[in-house]
């Protein structure tokens, strides 16, 4: 099915699907997490395929390490569908209800948003999560994946597809395209996509924004910070930032950028630093850094502007909390930013002021993930300011509509003052 005809079937399909109740969408997560875990050695022969291939390529250790598809990345996102089952039903919901006039009720309602086109990076985990997000909300989904994950993504897409199908869910609910040329062809299908969210480097993202009609949610560099402040703990300050910046490196919520207040500088570099050199993390710092700990590179502008996806941190000493909300405002990507302080005022002054999706107080950024908010999964981070924002979840793969009941009322009538609107807030119930 080239991806035309896959775009049209899942317009269908996802129409059929909205309606569904949410016990059969439950039911069919269940299935699909079941045969995940049956599948478990086919899915891991079609991963070690697409590894040995990356690696025979020379393809970079962030993207090899983004690809590997092991038993901790499939029990995770078996979790994630688990815990995607026990969260309430997201459609039908009544967000609004408002009595117009007497016997004419408005009503808003939480719907789907309908066919979405995501385009992600080489994670194979990325594939299942987005897949199991948009079946519990209603959304029929197109995903392409990196050509480097072709074997895994196949295997993955293949075991969903049959389980839903098992369970009673549309046919050609989720297409998968598989070439370059699809994406190319699914930004001209602004009639059967109604949503595109890209997961990939800055300038991929910019692409697609400027080659598309189709609305485009989503995030490209994930330059995230960590403010030491003068206040701060020191020993929670280094587990914080060691954290950040190594639990897992290849990841847009990884520590990029530390900043440190100058007045615990002295106390709080060198400890921090023989940490993340013990983790094989390369440093470079600024001037003032480098008068604590000259051993290191020298941070140029470019460093501050890169997300770095990689054993390496840049780190900058800065005067005051102004300074380093400055610096984050302007270098950052609007991801996730994080202080360490015990000075209430200032991390109030923090939260308020850092311009980014997710704003943090004592604890690592890698916490910014749609599974850790308890959003089950995530099909990606929105560092825009409309629709959605942060961790993309259920609710950001939803919108409204307004359902309006009456018994033949007529504008007229209270255009001519024979009727009037009452605007009463009514109790919220499903209709």
């Amino acid at each position: 099915m080239n991806i035309i005809d896959g775009a049209k079937s899942a317009k269908t399909a996802q129409i059929i699907l909205s309606a569904l109740d949410g016990e059969i969408k439950n039911n069919a997560l269940k299935i699909i997490a079941e045969e995940l875990e049956k599948n478990r050695n086919l899915i891991f022969e079609a991963n070690l395929q697409d590894l040995q291939e990356s690696e025979k390529n020379n393809l970079p250790d962030p993207i090899i390490k983004r690809l590997k598809f092991d038993e901790g990345k499939l029990n995770a996102v078996i979790s994630g569908i688990k815990q995607l089952v026990k969260l309430e039903e997201p459609t039908g919901k009544t967000l609004l209800a408002t009595e117009l006039a007497q016997g004419l009720n408005l009503y808003r309602v939480s719907c789907p948003i309908g066919v979405i086109g995501v385009i992600f990076e080489s994670r194979p985990d990325a594939l299942v999560q987005i897949a199991a997000l948009c079946l519990k909300s209603g959304n029929g989904a197109i995903l392409k994946g990196g050509s480097e994950a072709k074997r895994s993504n196949k295997v993955l897409f293949d075991i969903i597809l049959s389980a839903s199908k098992k369970a009673g869910i549309p046919q050609n609910w989720a297409v998968l395209a598989e070439t370059r040329d699809d994406v190319a062809e699914m930004l001209k299908l602004s009639d059967y996509i109604d949503l595109i969210i890209p997961r990939g480097s800055n300038d991929f993202v910019k692409y697609i924004m400027e080659n598309t009609n189709i609305p485009v949610t989503g995030h490209s560099d994930g330059i995230c910070h960590l403010f030491v402040d003068e206040s701060a703990n020191i020993e929670k300050a280094i587990n914080v930032a060691v954290d950040s910046k190594t639990q897992y490196v290849s990841v847009c919520n990884a520590l990029e950028t530390l900043l440190v207040h100058e007045k615990i500088a002295d106390k709080f570099l060198p400890k921090v630093c023989e940490k993340l050199r013990e983790k094989g993390v390369e440093l470079r710092g600024d001037e003032e850094t480098r008068k604590i700990i000259s051993d290191m590179k020298v941070a140029v502008e470019k460093d501050w502007e890169s997300e770095y996806l990689d054993y390496i941190l840049s780190i900058k000493i800065v005067k005051n909390l102004d300074e380093a909300i400055f610096h984050i405002n302007k270098y950052g990507s609007g991801h996730t930013d994080s202080i360490v302080s015990e000075n209430e005022k200032n991390v109030k002054k923090f939260m308020n002021l850092v311009d980014s999706a997710c704003v943090f107080h004592n604890c690592s950024t890698r916490f910014s993930d749609g599974f850790r908010f308890g959003f089950g999964a995530e099909v990606g981070v929105s560092t825009g300011k409309i629709h959605s924002r942060g961790p993309v979840g259920l609710d950001g793969l939803l919108i409204y509509k307004y359902k309006l009941f009456g018994s033949g009322d007529i504008v007229a009538d209270f255009e001519e003052n024979k009727r009037k609107f009452t605007h009463k807030k009514k109790e919220l119930k499903n209709v």
